[in-house]
């Protein structure tokens, strides 16, 4: 891992055909994303010298842009292309997110949806190193994920972090270092920042997709794998009793990957076998570039 304070990390952007050092001006205050949240983004990894899965999540991006009414303008495999000639501006030292970007121009006025034809791409990487896998808490949030009949829950957009980010600075503020979401019948959806596992007597369990959260492609690959390590590994509707009742938890996100949770309400938990047996599995995974 670097060392480089944040100072020295780097960004290059590239938008309008064209790369740029750093983190250019974009949006002016007439443009429908800036005040109506027409936003949609993926996030990938390069660290180690591998990218695994940027493939789906160039496809995620545009599959987002169209469930939020904008027009996908650049195909996948075109941004791929570009994520693997802007890292050959990187030195490789620091691990670089990657995050391609779509958002419209124009639109309507009030909660009239944005003009399709006006919709721009970006292509932003930045270097930010792989966290260690320390794990963190979790608390019960006061807060819910919205449904798909409220909310474009199955876009990655940016109107739907500000809930997540409350929810997760609410549990800070009581000391706790995530916090466990639930979806508006109750049952436990994902963390606010990623997707959640728990192990009883040696079995993964993980809410299954109800379309209120993002069915991550971090999650998905270790499902795979888990499963084809022979783990059993269960997907149905999960409540936080379940959660408190395990002998260990954790979280898969392209962020941190796979990460052990350490404490769920005040109940210590350590890093169990079967997280370290999804991140030794994902890391083989990664390097195996399948």
């Amino acid at each position: 891992m670097s060392h480089s304070t944040t100072s020295e990390l780097r960004t290059r952007t590239f938008v309008d055909g064209t790369w740029h050092e750093g983190s250019p001006a974009l949006i002016g205050p007439k443009s429908h994303a800036m005040w109506l949240g027409s936003t949609v983004f993926d996030g990938a990894r390069w660290f180690e010298g591998m990218a695994p899965d940027l493939d789906r999540h160039c496809e995620r991006v545009n599959a987002s842009a169209e469930t939020l009414g904008l027009k996908a303008t650049v195909p996948a495999r075109e941004i791929e292309s570009l994520v693997h000639q802007g890292l050959e501006g990187f030195d490789g030292k620091t691990a670089v997110y990657i995050r391609p970007m779509y958002w419209a121009e124009e639109g309507g006025y009030m909660g009239v949806p944005a003009l399709p034809e006006s919709t721009r791409f970006c292509l932003c990487l930045y270097e930010t190193p792989m966290i260690e896998p320390a794990g963190f808490s979790l608390t019960v949030s006061p807060f819910r994920r919205p449904t798909p009949e409220t909310m474009p829950t199955l876009a990655k957009a940016g109107c739907l972090y500000p809930n997540n980010a409350r929810a997760i600075l609410e549990a800070r503020s009581r000391g706790f270092g995530n916090a466990l979401v639930l979806d508006m019948l109750g049952n436990v959806a994902e963390t606010g920042s990623s997707n959640i596992f728990f192990v009883k007597d040696g079995v993964v369990f993980t809410p299954i997709p109800n379309g209120c959260f993002l069915n991550g492609i971090t999650r998905q690959r270790i499902i795979d794998l888990l499963r084809k390590a022979g783990r059993e590994v269960v997907e149905k509707t999960l409540t936080v009793e379940d959660f408190m009742e395990a002998d260990e938890i954790f979280s898969t996100g392209n962020h941190s990957k796979v990460v052990p949770v350490n404490g769920i309400e005040g109940r210590p938990l350590q890093p169990g076998p079967v997280y370290r047996e999804a991140r030794e599995a994902y890391w083989a995974f990664a390097k195996s570039g399948r």
